[in-house]
């Protein structure tokens, strides 16, 4: 078998695909050229590697006929200007974290995460077979745009300090990057959250222009090398407990496509939302220990006090998410009650399991 036939092939099997829709009819499909343009910077470990490699297997698994042209960060557009990019026509995909559009609407950050919310698995759960893509093709249609999960990070890490967390009172005054409904929580405890992509962090933690910051975890964390200026690394990351990342493409161009081309891109975007969240966990253990043995990274975990302070701010954040309109109510709606209802068989299966395995083994 010829080796592209074969690629074609197992990524249509590996995403749990049916092989019909791409079968001989697509031969004769006009090629088209796709720009994507992404928030995160050319060959930015996890994040960037993730999105170029997305964009290089749509290419391929469509043997060409869809040929994509990418442009990381600043490239073509800034990255928190890539929404807008695409929004308007001027290209026909984004990668990047859908949070980042919350002051163009605060449902957005619903589908890459929310503060106490879902983890990777238990949000996927909610947009493949309870309705969340359903409520974000709705949000994001009233944008002129479609958007698909193409990438997740598991649980984050609680982020980067220079001095220790005791308190909740511990955040007041302090110069923090956090995006999202999280960034809001934390302001809520006195904070003074500060936006930043990611490129542009590790300059204003060395600066001093932050005092601390998140980004992800261990994997990406360790290559932008923060620990350089925050010594103290906390877990676990209330603001991002999973979710995921998005493809987010202009609705009109979208519609244009073939069933063949939608089901195409939506099979990529599978494979790669799988993909980024299996190595995040594969890597993320190694490169903590690299961080704490190597460079005197001190690992602390949030106390149960600092915890409940997010937990109410948190509660207030969501109450005036939903005061926005209609739309905000429906998507809080369907995500808190999925979170409980998934949430709490995750609690009696792996959770569970996972707390008694590791008790057992010493892990």
């Amino acid at each position: 078998m010829e080796r592209r036939k074969f690629l074609t092939g197992a990524a249509i099997a590996g995403a749990g695909v049916a092989a019909a829709p791409f079968a001989a009819p697509a031969i004769a499909q006009e090629r088209k050229e796709m720009t994507v343009v992404s928030t995160w910077p050319r060959d930015f470990p996890g994040l960037g590697i993730s999105a170029q490699r997305l964009c290089a297997r749509i290419t391929e698994v469509s043997e060409g006929r869809i040929t994509v042209n990418y442009f990381a960060a600043g490239e073509r557009v800034g990255a928190f200007d890539s929404f807008d990019e695409v929004a308007s026509g001027n290209a026909q995909a984004y990668i990047g974290a859908d949070y980042y559009w919350k002051g163009k609407h605060p449902g957005f950050a619903y589908f890459t995460s929310v503060p106490l919310g879902m983890t990777t698995v238990e949000w996927n759960a909610w947009i493949k077979f309870k309705g969340g893509q359903a409520l974000w093709d709705e949000m994001s249609g009233e944008f002129g745009l479609k958007a698909l999960a193409c990438g997740a990070t598991g649980t984050q890490m609680g982020g980067w300090f220079n001095k220790e967390v005791n308190s909740a009172d511990d955040f007041k005054g302090l110069k923090f990057r956090m995006p999202g409904l999280g960034g809001d929580v934390i302001a809520k405890l006195g904070a003074s959250v500060v936006s930043l992509p990611g490129g542009q962090i590790y300059e204003n933690l060395v600066s001093g222009a932050i005092d601390a910051t998140e980004w992800v975890g261990p994997y990406n964390d360790y290559f932008l090398k923060f620990y350089e200026a925050a010594k103290y690394y906390y877990y676990p990351g209330m603001h991002e407990p999973g979710g995921g990342l998005a493809f987010g493409m202009n609705k009109s161009w979208w519609e244009s496509l073939s069933k063949w081309e939608q089901e195409l891109i939506t099979v990529c975007c599978m494979e790669e939302h799988a993909a980024q969240y299996e190595e995040a966990q594969a890597l993320n253990g190694e490169y903590l220990q690299k961080m704490i043995t190597e460079n005197g990274v001190v690992l602390k975990e949030f106390s149960d006090d600092v915890y409940d302070a997010f937990a109410e701010a948190a509660a207030e954040v969501f109450e005036e998410t939903r005061a926005h309109s209609a739309l905000a109510t429906k998507i809080d709606d369907s995500f808190q009650k999925n979170l409980r209802e998934i949430g709490g068989y995750q609690k009696i299966a792996e959770v569970a399991f996972s707390n008694q395995r590791n008790r057992v083994l010493g892990i």
